[in-house]
This record gives structure tokens, C-alpha cells and sequence, in this order.
């Protein structure tokens, strides 16, 4: 497989919403699922979100726990794992929390598309990897991002990334924790949104564990029929 091992972690309300329909961030799970992702984050190669959360919640993407950090360190590897934004137009401030906050390589894929002056300012910030057209080429930008030994690859999303991802054969496995709230909302994101699935390419899910978990349910799904 010349991509790396790839899987989706998020949380989402009982009625699938990962966000409010102002697309603020909501507090969904609780400590314990905080560390179960801090402890998926330091041990992976790279974690990787869309634009669109960048924008929306400003994230660092740093391993939060300090022994974790000691404990990446220690094999020699940076305390962060690579920090990945899928940003088509090169869009990402240059404030944001990801250049500021932890050690550690941070990637921005753009478009050819994207305009020169911003893709210069990001360079001075980061590796920037100009791939597609219109839109970053997601398949190409995995087989980069193998070539250069990122063997395990977390997304974080959000719903749009999460879409691209999948509906180009590109996910292994998707964990889901779900919440004991609901969100509701039209326009409110869910865990997958994008143009989404005609009937006859509906894409089927293995359940791989089921565990209660704070106050709701983690689920591990295994994406199979996988291109």
C-alpha cells in the first residue's frame, strides 16, 4: 500500500452532529476520551485536519500529556507528530495555533491554485506541498506524505476532509465516540458531509469494538471494500 495507514477520530453528538450550526466546537466526550485521542495523536506519525477546523477552532494538534511527549522523544522522534492542513487556497493564518504551539513538522497542502504570495508567507512557516489543481489531490498527497515515512496517519477532520478522505478510498478504520447530547441543526455538520453517496456506492463499515466510554459509546468501524 503506497499510503499510510489512515483512520478518522471524532466525536459526535447521539443525532451525528460534530459541531453546533455555527460550526463552534462543542464539548462532546470527556476526560477519558480526551486521553484515549491524546495517546492516538503521540502515537502517530502525522495528524491531519481540513481548513475548515483551522478556522473554525484553531487547534494546536500537540500531544497533550508530557510523558507521552518524553516518551517520543525518547526514540527519537519530535514530541508532535506532524501537523497536516488540507487548505486548498492557502487560507491557514499565520497566527494560527498550529505554528505557535509544540515542537514539530508542520505540512500545508495547497492547490496550484493557490495563490503565490500566501503559499510564500506559508513556506516561511512550514513544508508546503502543492498538489491538484482546483483542490488538493488527496490521493497523490498520501503517497508523498509515505515516501517520506509517515506510516500512520491521524485525521481529526472535519466533515468535508473526512468526505474526501473516504469517498477516495483513502480510510482504514473510522472510531466514532458518541455523546449522551444532541445537536440538531440543517446545516450543523455531521461526521461525513461533502456531496455524499449515490445508493450504489454506499460505503460499507465492519464494527470492530463497542465500549462504553464517559457518558456515551465509542465505536471502531473497519472501512471495507477499500479502493
Amino acid at each position: 500500500m503506497d499510503r499510510p495507514f489512515t483512520f478518522i477520530n471524532s466525536a459526535m453528538s447521539a443525532d451525528g452532529k460534530i459541531s453546533t450550526k455555527e460550526r463552534k466546537q462543542v464539548r462532546i466526550s470527556g476526560d477519558v476520551d480526551f486521553d484515549r485521542m491524546d495517546d492516538l495523536r503521540a502515537t502517530s506519525d502525522a495528524v491531519m485536519v481540513g481548513i475548515g477546523t483551522i478556522l473554525a477552532d484553531d487547534p494546536s494538534l500537540t500531544v497533550k500529556s508530557e510523558a507521552r511527549r518524553s516518551a517520543r522523544k525518547s526514540i527519537g522522534s519530535d514530541e508532535n507528530p506532524v501537523r497536516i492542513v488540507i487548505d486548498s487556497k492557502a487560507r491557514t493564518p499565520l497566527d494560527s495555533d498550529i505554528f505557535i504551539k509544540g515542537e514539530g513538522k508542520r505540512i500545508i497542502a495547497v492547490s496550484v491554485s493557490a495563490p503565490s504570495d500566501k503559499v510564500e508567507m506559508l513556506q516561511q512557516k512550514a513544508l508546503v506541498i502543492r498538489t491538484g489543481d482546483e483542490q488538493v489531490d488527496l490521493c497523490a498527497l498520501m503517497k508523498e506524505l509515505s515516501s517520506m515515512g509517515i506510516q500512520r496517519l491521524m485525521v481529526e477532520g472535519g466533515a468535508t476532509l473526512n468526505w474526501a478522505m473516504l469517498s477516495n478510498g483513502l480510510v482504514d478504520e473510522v472510531y466514532s465516540f458518541v455523546g449522551n447530547l444532541v445537536i440538531g441543526g440543517a446545516s450543523a455538520p455531521t461526521l461525513v458531509d461533502g456531496a455524499g453517496f449515490f445508493e450504489n456506492e454506499i460505503l460499507p463499515l465492519e464494527l470492530m469494538s463497542m465500549e462504553k466510554m464517559d457518558e456515551g459509546v465509542l465505536l471502531k468501524w473497519a472501512v471495507i471494500n477499500n479502493s
